[in-house]
């Protein structure tokens, strides 16, 4: 295998198998044809006809759309077809950076293929024999993805709250990093991805941050969603991303971006270079 088998496997998205979710004349979603009768069933939060799913034309701001589509989501829980409900907002629109146009329950988010945002960290230390990087194993009773090997720090992005305020607060969570040693996260770049799930879809950005950690500070996990934490160096992370599936999908891609950003993916040694740098921002 290679590293490029993960940017094709976060990108395996059957765009055909889908009909697009829209707000007026902005697309905002997909929603997979076999879900289509079934939001057919909520016209006081959608419109439908053969081509399309949209937003009914009736419920007109912020709160009326975000009520009425938090409505019809509940009913999709009660019925099996959104897991892992967590009661965290996310924020809907085009584009990060826009003013939202509703929020929605964050396990809806790719069953109706509303793009979502999150923030990953590079948790590195410099030694003298080289670079070593903090991997995270998440917590066998995690509702996704148990049991596999993540970024040391990593959490969705939820409406209300800055993006470096989200990393201080993840890294605090989820490593027990102060906030004095967070707060040098570095924003490095974005990776972006059109995953599919069976039916659901993840048109995701995630946003990548470098924070160089001093030598004798070990993560601790606070929140019971990460196992344990191992400080490998930077050669058994490249073999590992490089030979198997050990990683979260989509953390995978966080450490290539890493890894040519440092130096350590060059195009004189990695026959994919040109590919891994223009896909990963697809």
């Amino acid at each position: 295998m290679s590293f490029l088998d993960h940017i094709n496997r976060c990108n395996n998205a059957d765009l055909s198998a889908f009909l697009p979710l829209a707000l007026g004349e902005t697309r905002i979603g997909w929603v997979h044809h076999k879900l289509g009768m079934e939001l057919g069933r909520w016209p006081e939060a959608f419109a439908m006809n053969e081509h399309s799913v949209s937003m009914a034309p009736h419920v007109g701001d912020f709160d009326k759309r975000s009520a009425a589509v938090a409505r019809a989501l509940r009913a999709f829980a009660d019925q099996g077809l959104i897991t892992a409900w967590r009661d965290e907002p996310y924020p809907v629109m085009k584009e990060w950076g826009e003013t939202p146009l509703m929020q929605i329950e964050r396990a809806a988010c790719p069953v109706l293929g509303i793009r979502s945002w999150g923030v990953h960290v590079n948790g590195y230390v410099k030694k003298s024999d080289g670079l070593y990087m903090w991997v995270a194993k998440r917590a066998s009773d995690k509702p996704t993805y148990p049991g596999m090997l993540d970024n040391m720090v990593a959490g969705g992005q939820p409406i209300g709250i800055g993006l470096h305020a989200n990393v201080i607060k993840e890294a605090q969570e989820e490593a027990g990093i102060p906030a004095e040693l967070s707060s040098c996260a570095v924003a490095a770049g974005m990776i972006s991805y059109t995953h599919q799930l069976a039916d659901w879809l993840k048109p995701d950005q995630m946003f990548c941050y470098d924070l160089e950690l001093p030598d004798d500070f070990t993560p601790n996990n606070t929140d019971g969603e990460v196992e344990r934490f191992a400080l490998w160096p930077i050669d058994k992370l490249i073999d590992t991303v490089r030979n198997t599936f050990d990683f979260k999908y989509n953390c995978n891609l966080v450490i290539i971006d890493f890894l040519i950003r440092h130096g350590m993916l060059t195009p004189d040694i990695e026959p994919d270079y040109v590919t891994l740098c223009r896909k990963l921002s697809n």
